[in-house]
């Protein structure tokens, strides 16, 4: 995974939430724009989680992201 296939799917407006996926088997979900931050080099990004804690992640370790499938604003189809 490329760190502009990341900011490709962090920018894309509307947002849609996405997860990343580790190698280690981890994930992170980014359910808003504002939970993920990218550091200088590019290299490393933070998401933010609802805890408060913070996960730092190797863009290079990155295997997928998922993107969720979006919810209009009157809910899901009946």
């Amino acid at each position: 995974m490329t760190i502009e296939q990341v900011r490709a799917v962090h920018h894309e407006r509307p947002f849609r939430p996405f997860t990343i996926h580790l190698a280690d088997g981890r994930a992170y979900d980014v359910p808003h724009p504002d939970f993920l931050a990218f550091a200088p080099s590019g290299r490393m990004v933070f998401v933010s989680r609802p805890d408060d804690s913070v996960g730092i992640v190797d863009v290079l370790l990155v295997t997928d992201l998922v993107i969720h499938p979006t919810v209009p604003a009157n809910g899901p189809p009946s």
